[in-house]
């Protein structure tokens, strides 16, 4: 048996209504338990936490660290991986890691991933697009991330065979019991949508496609997807709802066709995700503009709705997106000037590009501020989880310096003073008051997530919860204080201090297993013979190969939810 004691910790708790109190929290065996004899607690297991915010450890919902377009990310940029300050250019006293692809800003290998969280005291991060036909990739790869919990979303809004059976109007209960299967055998937690139907339009030479516009050879419109899907989702009674990366990605005026994505969804949950990208209007003379304000007030409205931003940093990274029609589209601003698109099976889509966001540009800064302006307007923080759409607006370790934008005005106004003046005029960005308290912070980086992903033992810490926690020094200076905990602690088992890691264990994989009739598993049989390279036989994951590739670590299935979202039984 094992145990340990953090004493006389501030703790932030939102799940448990816990705010700034003094407490001391105990564990057993990985686990936190309401009490502790003193006689169970060795000397070097009792941590003194005086004065110092404790809280879960932070969880990432939309984080892109496994599969095909993750590798094609760390590979396009390998001058990243040669240049981080990280890396050791001669001996192994002379840097914090060795010269390996695992090192890098923009896209940072899977050993540096679960390095760089854990330093910041995150303790899991969840891939957002797992191509079907590469799921055991993306579990390899995630498997590979030391220390972090994972898991990933299915991409199913441009899957073949779910197009051909929407352009057929087949029963609603036979593409409710494939979207069953396809989370089943891929070992997902959620499913995602990348524009719906665009990316299939994309290979029929259509250049764009709009929430009502037909696809040119299905005749099916992205509505006709999302509606399936959240009513799937919602049968299934999978916990996290429809991930939903929303059509006209970037395009200036989209903000109309974001907030009738939420409409689309008719009431039942569905998550917008990095909805800055989302969230422009043709406002002034450069036809470019906030939509914040709008859809900060449709969110607000809407209480089926949840979000995460996609905060853009300023800086060089590297775009990486399943959504092939945008990313062709923007392949002429890439920096440096090179990119790849690609396909699998016909399952999806694929367009890697590096970019640098710039202080000085129109665009750029009104991106930023669309952000910050996101966050700061939506009033129930636990609708909004903290993203940069890792890698596509910027890094995760952005994240501290991130927190202190949100929760300092006089430093978010000294930042905003050094960019675009012309898109400082058009901002509302310095009128806004809002400072984030830590208890909000909480909830936007730990207790929020965890509750959107059915994460019952995460994010908190209350009896029965992971001891999965994050302990910090008060520091007036936010992104100081964020970088590097006094203490980060795994499963129970102390992995950092003061920002250095001193363990490296295995994180675990969260899945959902939703029922569904089997009965569908023919059709997938068929459609896989006739047009797939895989055999039916070896596509479903199985338990025992799913701990194989995550390197031994354990399973963490998630219950689907007692009741569907609407409340019928």
């Amino acid at each position: 048996m094992s145990t340990a004691c953090l004493r006389g910790g501030i703790v932030y708790d939102p799940t448990n209504g816990i705010n700034g109190e003094q407490r001391d929290i105990f564990i057993r065996d990985g686990r936190i338990v309401d009490r502790l004899e003193r006689q169970e607690i060795a000397p070097e297991s009792d941590f003194d936490a005086s004065g110092m915010v404790v809280m879960a450890g932070g969880i990432d919902l939309h984080s892109h660290i496994g599969g095909g377009k993750t590798n094609l990310s760390r590979l396009l940029l390998p001058e990243d991986h040669r240049d981080d300050p990280r890396a050791v250019p001669n001996k192994p006293d002379e840097g914090r890691y060795m010269r390996l692809p695992s090192c890098g800003t923009c896209a940072p290998g899977t050993l540096a991933t679960g390095y760089r969280y854990a330093e910041m005291g995150y303790t899991a991060a969840f891939e957002p697009a797992m191509i079907a036909s590469n799921a055991r990739h993306t579990h390899l790869e995630m498997g590979d991330t030391p220390i972090i919990d994972h898991g990933a979303y299915v991409m199913m809004g441009n899957d073949e065979l779910l197009l051909q059976m929407l352009a057929a109007r087949e029963d609603f209960e036979r593409m409710r019991d494939y979207v069953g299967w396809t989370i089943h055998a891929s070992k997902a937690l959620g499913v995602k949508v990348v524009n719906p139907g665009g990316i299939s339009a994309f290979k029929f030479n259509q250049r764009s496609l709009d929430l009502d516009e037909a696809h040119v050879h299905y005749g099916i419109t992205p509505r006709d997807v999302l509606r399936t899907l959240t009513r799937a989702l919602t049968d299934l009674r999978v916990p996290h709802p429809l991930h939903v990366h929303a059509s006209n990605l970037g395009v200036p005026g989209n903000v109309d066709s974001t907030i009738a994505t939420m409409d689309a969804a008719e009431g039942l949950p569905v998550h917008l995700t990095h909805i800055q990208f989302h969230s422009y209007g043709t406002e002034g003379p450069r036809k470019f503009s906030s939509g914040a304000r709008a859809i900060a007030e449709a969110v607000n409205a809407r209480p089926n709705v949840t979000i995460d931003v996609g905060q853009i940093i300023f800086g060089q990274t590297v775009t990486a997106s399943g959504d092939t029609m945008m990313q062709f589209r923007n392949a002429p601003l890439a920096r440096p000037r090179k990119w790849v698109l690609g396909d699998i099976e016909c399952d999806g889509g694929c367009g890697v590009l590096p970019f640098r966001y710039r202080e000085e540009t129109f665009v750029n800064t009104l991106q930023w501020i669309i952000g910050l302006e996101i966050f700061l307007l939506v009033d129930d923080p636990w609708r909004v989880s903290m993203t940069t759409d890792h890698p596509n607006g910027g890094p995760f370790t952005s994240y501290p310096h991130l927190i202190r934008l949100l929760m300092d005005k006089s430093f978010r106004d000294e930042q905003l003073d050094t960019l675009h003046a012309e898109a400082r005029t058009a901002s509302a960005l310095g009128d806004i008051t809002r400072e984030f308290s830590l208890y909000e912070i909480a909830i936007i980086t730990r207790a929020g997530p965890a509750r959107l992903l059915g994460l019952a033992d995460r994010g908190h810490l209350g009896a029965g919860a992971a001891a999965d926690i994050a302990v910090y020094r008060e520091n007036a200076d936010r992104e100081r204080m964020f970088t590097s905990p006094a203490y980060v602690f795994k499963d129970g088992e102390l992995i950092a201090r003061d920002g250095s890691l001193l363990k490296t264990p295995t994180g675990g994989i969260h899945y959902v297993q939703p029922d569904y009739d089997r009965s569908i598993e023919a059709c997938v049989r068929a459609f896989t013979e006739a047009n797939l390279a895989a055999r039916f036989e070896n596509t479903a994951i199985g338990d025992d190969e799913i701990c194989a590739c995550c390197n031994g670590g354990r399973l963490l299935p998630v219950a689907c939810l007692a009741t569907r979202a609407n409340g019928r039984a």
